[in-house]
């Protein structure tokens, strides 16, 4: 219960590494308990951009309800702000049909945000600082972050642009460290009654799912998909065109690498950010491993393990 004394909303999270499997085991979940699927991913938000983000097809879904995809033009920006409210609108349209939400995604960050209610309340926004940021170097961006939080600068990717300039930002605006800031509030309790379920791999299996993963985006037409999105006017400096598969495509398309060297980047790059996840997600509270190798791979034993751990927690 909260501290008021009603009993607190249900809410489902699973998440993981790409290529994991979420996405299939996720409706496997929801047609079992009734759940309807929020997307937790910073990509699939986007109307045409279906094979670089993997994005399940509708056959995929199998009738089970998802929500926050193809909600945007790629020409829109989306960040944790925007998800944090689309996601609490959506959560509340499944309680009032009487279903669990179940999260599904791997942007670790935007998950935190809904998890804990993170509080993203600004001070008065100063344009010209951020449009000055905006226009300077990426390697002198994240410099000044090492300056200015070091903290901030070890968890944010140096070409995570939109994220160092927002940890700039906040300590000029407020004169602290986001670094303290993100730690204070993860430390706050969840105002949800909550499983957090990350399904991984042995990263040898998982790095061969990602590289055929790729190789399959190739066949299914990634390099059309990236020149239909560049003739529609949609540019590198765009949020949803710096996702990964989408950024090496234009460089190839825009001559500056060759064919096999923007898959060999897309493959790296994806592998990294695999990294980076499982890093994001050994420091969250209250989670629960699934191990795909202790299951064989079998989707029906890894999710009576799941319905055991919910039934154990209250959940169903």
């Amino acid at each position: 219960m909260d501290p008021s004394g009603k009993q607190k909303e249900k809410l489902i999270v699973l998440t993981g590494p790409t290529a994991a499997g979420k996405s299939e085991l996720s409706v496997q979940l929801a047609k079992r308990i009734g759940g309807e699927i929020i997307s937790a991913d910073s990509m699939q938000v986007y109307r045409g951009m279906d094979i670089g983000s993997a994005k399940i097809t509708r056959q995929e879904m199998q009738g089970v309800p998802h929500h926050l995809i193809d909600v945007l033009d790629p020409s829109e920006p989306f960040d944790v702000v925007r998800f944090q409210s689309l996601a609490r609108e959506a959560m509340g349209q499944i309680r009032e049909r009487g279903h669990i939400p179940i999260l599904v995604g791997g942007t670790g960050f935007y998950i935190q945000a809904v998890l804990y209610d993170v509080d993203f309340t600004r001070q008065e926004e100063d344009y010209a600082y951020r449009k000055k940021l905006e226009e300077s170097d990426p390697v002198l961006l994240h410099r000044m972050l090492e300056e200015a939080d070091p903290e901030a600068a070890r968890q944010i990717h140096p070409n995570n642009i939109k994220r160092t300039i927002r940890a700039l930002e906040y300590f000029r605006e407020t004169g602290r460290r986001i670094s303290e800031h993100n730690e204070a509030e993860r430390a706050k309790e969840s105002p949800y009654r909550f499983a957090y379920f990350v399904l991984y791999e042995d990263r040898e299996i998982l790095y061969d799912r990602i590289n055929r993963r790729v190789d399959r985006m190739m066949e299914q037409g990634l390099e059309d998909e990236v020149r239909r999105l560049k003739a529609a006017g949609m540019t590198r400096d765009m949020v949803s065109m710096q996702g990964i598969g989408y950024a090496e495509m234009l460089q190839y398309l825009d001559g500056e690498t060759d064919l096999e060297e923007a898959l060999r980047l897309i493959r790296r790059n994806t592998r990294h950010f695999a990294k980076r996840q499982l890093t994001w997600f050994r420091r969250e509270r209250d989670v629960t491993w699934i191990d795909r190798g202790r299951f064989d791979g079998d989707n029906d034993r890894i999710l009576e393990e799941m319905l055991r751990v919910l039934s154990e927690r209250g959940i169903l």
